[in-house]
């Protein structure tokens, strides 16, 4: 059930040039859902600025995606669908294609191949889902403040969030079941590779949430992106998770008093969905434009998120920006890809809603 990275080899050719496709006859405008903060700003930069230069097409933004299955549920159900694509989480896409609120890709028809001729569907590290095209792997991970923590003296183990002694303040964890759970198992002693083995069981999700009880008063939860790292910023707590892009442009960006612990990082994907009845010329024209081998590549530029196509690898670069290498920032460095937890998607598609109802009873208790 759990993600393997494929064994793709790295292509390094060179950067794919500019699709040869005349503007007749597409749309002006593409509405595009995402999550805000750095990693739009970094989709802006890398895609849609690029995107409307070469074709006209203005690119319309709305920072929703929180509320992305949720709306795109509604919109197709009301018969008023207003959003072209959306940017959603791999087990939120294979939730909205069962229930038929998602176009069906076909990838090799409508994405580029790699340099080399490596069609998408071998090039892309995951597989990829009947609905779902992959555009990130990202990590949610564990941070703490160096204001609280000298060198030497600072948390590199999950079990150290239950550690107050060691390790006192306040935790900030996502008001959500998902990361939370597994990490939970890993400090009970489940290794990582069990973790989802584990929640399958009948008391599994119990001894979760027990070993959670043992924090659940010093933890505030966070539903925000932006909220986590500030929050370490500020000292209102001295371990929290976040997201791996946000905590990168905290640290490196604003400067802010924030160590990455990565050991135990959940590792998943995000990418582009399509609502049903939206799959027109113009959305795939910008699908094949935005995941092709150098626009991934680009998205690096500006944001500590790995490229999800493994002829990508060798074209991240240095930051934009900051002019610092971003290969050793990306989660998918192959040391950090060692000591990390694959996201199931299939067990949260699955199991999510289950779980999450499970989870806002154990929070009310």
């Amino acid at each position: 059930m759990n993600h393997a990275f494929k064994s793709t080899a790295v292509a390094g050719a060179a950067a794919v040039g500019l699709l040869a496709v005349p503007s007749a006859g597409f749309a002006d405008s593409l509405t595009i859902v995402s999550w805000g903060g750095a990693y739009e700003e970094s989709q802006r930069r890398a895609y849609y600025e690029p995107y409307t230069e070469m074709t006209g097409t203005e690119i319309i933004q709305e920072s929703r995606s929180a509320q992305g299955l949720a709306g795109v549920r509604a919109q197709v159900e009301a018969g008023n669908v207003t959003w072209d694509i959306v940017d959603m989480l791999e087990a939120d896409s294979m939730r909205g294609c069962d229930d038929g609120v998602l176009e069906v890709i076909d990838h090799d028809e409508i994405l580029k191949p790699a340099p080399d001729g490596t069609p998408p569907t071998e090039d892309f590290i995951l597989e990829l889902r009947d609905c779902y095209i992959p555009q990130i792997l990202y990590s949610t991970v564990l941070a703490y403040s160096t204001d609280r923590f000298g060198e030497g003296d600072e948390p590199t183990l999950v079990d150290h969030v239950w550690d107050m002694d060691e390790y006192p303040g306040r935790r900030s964890l996502r008001r959500v079941p998902a990361a939370n759970m597994e990490w939970a198992l890993v400090a009970d002693g489940v290794a990582m590779d069990e973790v989802y083995d584990v929640l399958l069981e009948m008391d599994g999700p119990e001894r979760a949430f027990a070993k959670l009880d043992e924090i659940k008063d010093d933890v505030l939860w966070w539903e925000e992106g932006a909220q986590p790292p500030q929050l370490l910023a500020d000292g209102e707590v001295s371990i929290a998770s976040a997201y791996n892009g946000r905590l990168f442009n905290a640290q490196q960006v604003e400067g802010a008093p924030i160590g990455m612990l990565w050991h135990g990082q959940v590792l998943e994907s995000d990418g582009w969905v399509v609502p049903a009845g939206k799959l027109t010329s113009e959305v795939r024209r910008f699908l094949r434009f935005a995941t092709d081998t150098q626009r991934l590549a680009d998205q690096a530029k500006y944001i500590s998120y790995g490229p999800a196509r493994a002829s990508s690898a060798d074209l991240v670069s240095e930051h934009a920006d900051l002019g610092i290498d971003m290969a050793p920032h990306m989660p998918t460095d192959p040391d950090r890809v060692a000591n990390s937890i694959m996201m199931d998607a299939e067990f949260w598609a699955d199991m999510g809603d289950d779980l999450e109802e499970r989870f806002s009873s154990w929070l009310a208790r």
